[in-house]
């Protein structure tokens, strides 16, 4: 059995970020839900994606520059 610790720990943040994630949706969207009612909560989410978008963008040029280096490196 051999330990790959890098990919435990990106394994780990990913898990946690999709938590977070969730429980911001969850807990947040629905206390609005509860207390404003649907409308305000389809704009509460609607929000959350706005505001989570730029962090999607620098992700996925991350993840693009990652695809490049190991792509380069290999051959």
């Amino acid at each position: 059995m051999t330990r790959d610790l890098r990919r435990y720990a990106k394994q780990t943040n990913i898990r946690l970020i999709i938590g977070g994630m969730g429980i911001l949706v969850i807990v947040g969207d629905g206390l609005i839900l509860l207390f404003y009612g649907r409308d305000a909560a389809v704009m509460g989410l609607l929000c959350l994606l706005a505001g989570l978008l730029p962090l999607l963008v620098i992700w996925a040029v991350l993840f693009f520059f990652e695809w490049v280096v190991k792509k380069s490196n290999t051959d």
